[in-house]
């Protein structure tokens, strides 16, 4: 039976359950795999980013903009939006599989805007990188 997100460890089960299906992916899993090299910590922050993200506790540190940017450059500005879409397919099937309830909707809601926004951040990004090679 589903259960509502209710709290750290319901978010926490979330974020490991979804990153295994990530890092298996055969389209995005190498993005992931080659750039993280502790595991357990990533899935430490991410749990506090999604846990801040609902719940709003203060755990979180970190700027996801200037990170993503940074994968990306790593890798040559190849992510595109069927990356994203890989990976917000993967969250709503994760959320759907094992949750039900408004947080359920919240989040789906919040990681659709932040891969939208993480996307542009990353356009905008590799625009001042060319302008920048350019002078």
């Amino acid at each position: 039976m589903k259960k509502q997100i209710e709290n750290r460890t319901d978010v926490e089960f979330l974020v490991h359950q979804f990153y295994s299906k990530i890092r298996a992916d055969e389209e995005i899993g190498f993005y992931f795999n080659t750039m993280i090299k502790n595991w357990d910590a990533h899935l430490e922050k991410l749990t506090d980013f999604w846990e801040t993200n609902l719940f709003a506790v203060k755990k979180y540190k970190g700027n996801p903009h200037a990170v993503h940017n940074e994968v990306d450059a790593g890798f040559n500005g190849q992510i595109t939006s069927n990356e994203f879409g890989i990976w917000l397919n993967y969250w709503f099937q994760t959320l759907e599989e094992y949750f039900e309830g408004e947080n359920v909707e919240i989040l789906k809601r919040r990681a659709r805007k932040m891969g939208t926004f993480l996307f542009v951040s990353m356009f905008e990004h590799r625009k001042k990188m060319a302008e920048n090679s350019l002078e």
